[in-house]
């Protein structure tokens, strides 16, 4: 499993709305200078937040954008998964990919069992355990 710029980017956006909540919206300049990324990067990653019903935006000169729920309602693996491709340690687990020798491979429980360990400790932490 590698996680992607895309992926480290949303994480890094969204551990930022948290960290502002309290202001409202906060628009893609701030967010821009506070994350060290571009703002036409930084617009590709929103779209996907919002298509993950993870962010929301307002239009307007006070616009920008906020979490779309409190930050320990929002855990980590959704964050990921809005913007990662898929997250199995191996491509053999990816549903667009599926091995043939899935019936008779050995090593795939294994991997499955890995998947579940990443996933359940991905879903484990929220952004407010970031946080802290």
């Amino acid at each position: 499993m590698m996680i992607t710029t895309k992926g480290r980017n949303a994480l890094n956006v969204m551990i930022d709305l948290a960290q502002h909540a309290d202001e409202g919206y906060v628009s893609v300049t701030d967010l821009s200078l506070r994350i060290m990324e571009s703002q036409k990067y930084l617009e590709a990653s929103m779209s996907s937040l919002m298509a993950a019903g993870l962010v929301v935006s307002l239009r307007g000169k006070s616009g920008g954008y906020r979490l779309a729920r409190p930050a320990d309602e929002i855990n980590v693996y959704e964050i990921l998964a809005s913007s990662e491709t898929s997250m199995a340690p191996v491509s053999c687990l990816y549903a667009e990919n599926p091995c043939e020798r899935a019936d008779i491979c050995l090593s795939l429980p294994l991997w499955k069992e890995l998947d579940d360990v990443i996933m359940n400790f991905l879903r484990g932490r929220t952004l407010s355990d970031l946080l802290k």
